[in-house]
């Protein structure tokens, strides 16, 4: 029987190889639990009314939802080293959907917070999205996969703040009171999860090869000392910063948004909610173009491309955040915000084109800690709007701040070695995609 090769092309169109099959899966299963991350994000304004929400506990809300993830990401890695992707995937998906639909039980500020706070486990779905398409994809193709599934994936967060207030308006019209539209549309987003669950489970497998059991001697079927070989590595957490400074922000975005634009812009739920989506929206195209690119800087320049990539994506991402926190009007602050999460995005795709290519040893722990580097910078981030700043002078210090980490990104250094290697790699793996 002749051994199946990682994929080195990828074509939208199949969905039969083993390796689409876990592409297409890997991405919608993210997408929808990025749907149902933020869902209650743009129906916040209501949420506010009805708990009698200040300020404060609106801003520890968003703390909350990001909070749990990094340790759920920190875990995930490890049980996809040790259990594979696909059985992991699906008992997070089915466990993660049950606060998504609990949260409709919350009757005051502290249920609803704790709810918020479990929600966030569904956030670690990132690692197993980028962990089992880096099984199922050669190095000169790894950066594009991972930059399109966990792109396509994102685009939850945007399409939630817009069709979340639909929902919530259909069950207005079906006669249903605001307090129960809410909580209705939450249960309808944790029921897709779960179902999504289970269909992860049945239709994909770990590797082109098969599932971790029944590859008594798979390499990564055991963990054990996985974390501790990815947390000796400098360029390890040097990545999580960067992480912190592109996914941390799109995370806090996807959070205020829609608030800010009622805010600040006076807009109703809807059109705040339509206008907050198009951050996330630019997920269709920008994060796999920080992907491209950085497969691109790859081939031209090696792994020290892909690395000056993503210090260039980063520095325009800091400029760009500055520039959308000082416009005032409405039209300028919509041009500024596309402008700035093409950055963002892009600089997600450009982090995820160099992590596959730092230890492939420990490749769950790294993409792990890498991955809570994100939810880190978005808890971090989420201090900034608790009351202290106005919102527009706490996002003009985040672009600064993320201007200033993108020089962290030449601590980032690869050996000869290193790139001998990868120049190895790209030989070994034939097409098996057309």
């Amino acid at each position: 029987m002749p051994v199946v090769q990682k994929a080195t092309r990828i074509t939208l169109s199949d969905f039969r190889s083993p390796q689409m099959r876990a592409f297409h899966m890997a991405w919608f299963a993210f997408f929808v639990c990025f749907f149902a991350w933020f869902g209650i994000a743009p129906l916040m304004p209501v949420v506010r009314e009805e708990l009698q929400l200040t300020p404060a506990q609106v801003g520890t809300t968003i703390i909350a939802s990001v909070a749990v993830t990094i340790l759920a990401r920190l875990l995930v890695g490890r049980l996809c080293d040790r259990f594979g992707p696909r059985r992991t995937y699906a008992g997070l998906l089915i466990l993660g959907s049950l606060p998504v639909m609990g949260i409709g039980l919350a009757d005051s500020y502290e249920t609803f917070l704790l709810f918020r706070l479990a929600i966030g486990m569904i956030g670690a779905a990132f690692v197993t999205t980028q962990y089992h398409t880096t099984l199922m994809f050669a190095p000169n193709i790894v950066g594009t996969a991972n930059a399109t599934t966990a792109g396509w994936g994102n685009l939850g967060g945007g399409v939630t703040q817009m069709i979340m207030p639909l929902v919530f308006s259909g069950f207005l019209a079906l006669g249903f009171s605001e307090a129960a539209s809410w909580r209705l549309a939450m249960f309808l987003a944790g029921m897709i999860v779960m179902l999504t669950g289970v269909a992860y489970y049945f239709l994909t497998q770990d590797t082109p090869e098969g599932n971790f059991e029944d590859l008594p001697k798979h390499p990564r079927l055991s963990s054990k000392g996985s974390f501790r070989l990815a947390a000796r590595d400098f360029r390890v957490w040097a990545l999580f910063a960067l992480y912190a400074a592109c996914f941390g922000i799109e995370l806090t975005i996807n959070n205020i948004a829609a608030l800010y634009f009622t805010d600040y812009f006076k807009l109703d739920l809807k059109t705040a909610g339509t206008v907050a989506s198009l951050f996330g929206l630019m997920n269709i195209f920008a994060r796999t173009l920080g992907g491209v690119l950085g497969d691109a800087f790859g081939a031209r320049w090696g792994l020290k491309g892909r690395v000056h990539w993503l210090f260039l994506s980063l520095l325009g991402e800091g400029l760009a955040l500055m520039l959308f926190s000082q416009m005032q009007t409405l039209g300028l602050a919509i041009t500024t915000l596309v402008l700035f999460s093409l950055f963002v995005q892009m600089s997600e795709g450009a982090t995820f084109a160099v992590v596959p290519f730092v230890n492939r040893k420990a490749l769950g722990s790294v993409t792990g800690i890498v991955g809570a580097g994100g939810n880190v910078g978005a808890v971090a981030a989420g201090f900034l709007f608790q009351g202290a700043l106005a919102w527009n002078q706490a996002l003009w210090l985040l672009g600064l701040i993320v201007t200033g980490l993108a020089f962290l990104a030449f601590t980032v250094r690869f050996s000869q070695a290193d790139e001998a290697a990868l120049h190895v790699a790209r030989h070994r793996e034939p097409a098996v995609l057309s």
